[in-house]
Formats: C-alpha cells, sequence, structure tokens
C-alpha cells in the first residue's frame, strides 16, 4: 500500500507543510479543518457558522479522497472556548444524524487564524 495526498483545490491549505488528507488502503486521514469559507478564503464568523465552514471543508476533503460524512469512524474537535460545546454540537449532529462517529472534543489555548473550531477526522473510503 502507499500513500496517496488528497488535496482538493477547494480547500484552503495554511503556509505549513501539511497535506489537507492522506489515503492509505481502505482509510482516508483528514488533517484538522479550520473554519475558512470555501470560494472567500475568508474565517467564517461566529461558532455555527465556523462548525458548518469545517465540516463543509471536511466533506470536501473526504469526497476528494472516496470517503464521506458517513464513512467517518472518528473526529475530534478543537474548541477555543468549551463554551462553545453545545453550539457546536447542535450544527455537528446535522452533519452526522444517523450512526454518529466516535468522537473527543478539547479545548486548546489557541487554534490556527484564532478560530473558534477546527475538525480532523478518519474515515473509510466508500466501496
Amino acid at each position: 500500500m502507499t500513500k496517496t495526498i488528497i488535496a482538493p483545490a477547494a480547500v484552503t491549505v495554511p503556509n505549513v507543510p501539511l497535506s489537507p488528507g492522506v489515503g492509505f488502503g481502505d482509510l482516508v486521514f483528514v488533517s484538522g479543518q479550520l473554519p475558512i469559507v470555501q470560494g472567500t478564503g475568508e474565517l467564517a464568523e461566529g461558532i455555527e457558522a465556523q462548525t458548518r465552514a469545517c465540516l463543509d471543508n471536511l466533506k470536501t476533503v473526504l469526497e476528494a479522497g472516496g470517503a464521506s460524512l458517513d464513512s467517518v469512524l472518528k473526529t475530534t474537535v478543537f474548541l477555543k472556548d468549551m463554551n462553545d460545546f453545545g453550539a457546536m454540537n447542535e450544527i455537528y449532529a446535522k452533519a452526522f444524524p444517523d450512526n454518529p462517529p466516535a468522537r473527543s472534543a478539547f479545548q486548546v489555548a489557541r487554534l490556527p487564524k484564532d478560530a473558534m473550531v477546527e475538525i480532523e477526522a478518519v474515515a473509510a473510503r466508500v466501496k
């Protein structure tokens, strides 16, 4: 097996050494997705919009790698403020309405671009 880099044009990559996603065998590993709105390159405003933007970017990388939100096995959510957990969770739940993936959530001191949320995932490729 070899790893494949997944880098859809719609997803903005910060100027750091990372790939938006990496495929290996039947798995897709998606780097933490920031709440950068596709097409504008701007940071979304507010926790709800930022969560949606993270999930949109996550979906784009997953689909480019042959996976989908339905095939996500595990996510990690990084929050600037754990007080935003409820609002984030409402939007997150809409992306995973049935059989949600395993998940961890952490409050962190700071995120790139001073984002309020960042989401990473591991998924199975859809056959």
